[in-house]
């Protein structure tokens, strides 16, 4: 299993935070290059400010279903609303957290 890091509650990545059903990812910190499930959690357990991922890079795996540890890109992720390999739901309200986490160009 990959090392998350952060207030983690259970084994498939859910955190003190965020730990509905639906919260099973960990997201590869562009800044850091370790797994959180949440900002809040890097926030907290990090030295150093969140950098988001640039757009170009939207093809690298980033992102880990914590039910069933497949990688899925960025891309991939924000293009779905369920792993592509065990159908496991994720959290839509994660939407909300992308300009965080992803540069977004605005149009």
């Amino acid at each position: 299993m990959m090392k998350i890091y952060g207030s983690i509650v259970d084994d498939e990545t859910r955190c003190t935070h965020y730990h509905s059903e639906k919260d099973i990812i960990a997201i590869k910190f562009k800044c850091c290059n370790r797994y959180y499930p949440c900002y809040k959690c890097h926030e907290e357990h990090a030295d150093h400010r969140i950098k988001p991922w640039p757009e170009q890079q939207f093809d690298e795996s980033a992102i880990l279903c914590g039910r069933c540890h497949t990688k899925l890109t960025i891309h991939q992720y924000m293009r779905t609303t369920s792993c592509p390999n065990c159908q496991a739901s994720f959290n839509a309200g994660c939407t909300a957290h992308y300009p965080i986490y992803f540069e977004l160009q605005t149009k």
